[in-house]
């Protein structure tokens, strides 16, 4: 199912007039007071995490951080193991917490461990400064993790855990996902397939108006490989039937194709390298070198390039109408177009949709006002979207702060509390 901006705007218009406040009930007036108290630990848990470097290859550091987080849950009561990884990957591996009950919904909740800041980076310590603290991943997103735990503390507080089914994985390599992506996130999938609903902890987007948003649909992160050969010759002799138009011409009038035929919602394809020459090396996944001279034409040329959509229909389309581009070669040329498939769509789904709506009624209840959705072409790959196939998904669920990935990456402090509230509430929903 497809969904334009324009209807999930209209679909948003209305959570937002329909998701009025009412009280909440006894218990769950309880679970928030809890959520409240809870507050100054919730912080000081997570400083403790920010301040341990965990970037994605700093695999001693990401199990530290799982170390913190895995007795947090030991002390709820759950199941815990932490997954290695093939050694080959060269990733730390993955927290994973479980409890099995009979009661309401089976929910899977997703956070991840690891910061795009490397070991060798500025370590950025935990600095508040009023309503705001920044650090390394403290939006992205320890913020979100510390939001399950406290939301999953305030429940057991409440003896609402009792005889439900939650799972919990906190991966090891959001940031740069373990190759090959069928064993980094068996484990996830696996866990999606046992569950009924699944829930992320990414950063909370606000609107233009400030107001917190939901995460129903995030679009593929995929790449393309274009391969363009022709004729060398002198340059006097370009455009002859002999000499034919040469690979860089070649390799132009295809991505022009693109631009002109491909536009349309939530499609992107950008060519981010191009090579072009008579001598094109490839070196590495950014890097590569090309030698020519304006008096020869090119013989070959070479584009890395990233496509992104929101449904695996849309995706199959996109990439037929490439193939029939590149095919339409010029005299003298040949072309050749491969994909790589990387984070697979999360579509815009009814079900997505009712997990929004309940979502968007606990946090009104709450009186911390509606959750409208966000246009999906707003957001870009996260790990919920492995699962996203198999379960009912809701995204961005976390914390919210600016600047993520860049070393003023900060946080709004009091969205821990907002966040633990409303996550409490929502599960405390879907488990009775």
């Amino acid at each position: 199912m497809r969904l334009t901006r324009l209807f999930v705007s209209m679909l948003a218009a209305g959570l937002m007039g329909s998701a009025a406040a009412q009280s909440l009930t006894s218990e769950e007036e309880r679970i928030v007071a809890i959520v409240k108290g809870n507050s100054p630990k919730a912080l000081e848990l997570l400083e403790k995490t920010v301040n341990i470097n965990s970037g994605t290859m700093n695999h001693k550091g990401v199990r530290e951080v799982g170390k913190v987080f895995r007795a947090e849950f030991d002390k709820l009561g759950f199941k815990t193991q932490w997954i290695d990884m093939p050694k080959e990957m060269q990733r730390a591996g993955h927290l994973v917490a479980t409890r099995e009950g009979k009661q309401g919904k089976r929910v899977l909740m997703i956070g991840h461990l690891d910061t795009v800041f490397e070991a060798d980076s500025p370590m950025a310590k935990w600095e508040r400064q009023g309503d705001r603290a920044s650090g390394q991943g403290v939006n992205d997103m320890k913020g979100g993790d510390v939001i399950i735990i406290e939301a999953l503390r305030a429940l057991k507080a409440a003896g609402a855990l009792d005889n439900t089914t939650i799972s919990v994985i906190f991966t090891g390599d959001e940031e740069n996902a373990g190759d090959p992506k069928e064993i980094s996130r068996r484990d996830m999938v696996d866990l999606a397939k046992r569950s009924d609903v699944a829930l992320a902890f990414e950063a909370t987007v606000l609107d233009e108006n400030g107001k917190a948003t939901g995460t129903i649909g995030r679009r593929s992160s995929t790449s393309w490989d274009l391969a363009v050969k022709g004729k060398q010759g002198h340059s006097s002799g370009i455009f002859t039937a002999s000499a034919g138009y040469g690979a860089v011409y070649e390799t132009a009038r295809i991505l022009d194709a693109f631009r002109q035929q491909l536009q349309e919602p939530n499609l992107t394809f950008n060519p981010g390298m191009i090579l072009g020459g008579t001598e094109v090396t490839h070196s590495g996944p950014s890097k590569g070198t090309a030698f020519g001279k304006s008096n020869v034409i090119a013989n070959s040329a070479i584009v890395k390039g990233d496509l992104r959509f929101l449904t695996p229909e849309q995706g199959e389309q996109a990439r037929a109408r490439m193939r029939t581009i590149v095919a339409q070669s010029l005299p003298g040329t040949s072309a050749e177009i491969t994909f790589q498939d990387g984070y697979p769509p999360m579509a815009p789904t009814a079900g997505n949709l009712k997990l929004l709506e309940i979502y968007s009624k606990a946090s009104a209840d709450a009186g911390l006002g509606p959750i409208a959705a966000l246009p999906p072409g707003l957001r870009g790959a996260g790990d919920v979207q492995f699962v996203a196939p198999y379960v009912d998904s809701l995204d961005g669920l976390g914390a919210t702060g600016k600047g993520a990935h860049a070393p003023g990456e900060d946080l709004d402090v009091r969205s821990i509390e907002q966040g633990a509230i409303r996550t409490a509430l929502l599960l405390y929903r879907l488990t009775r």
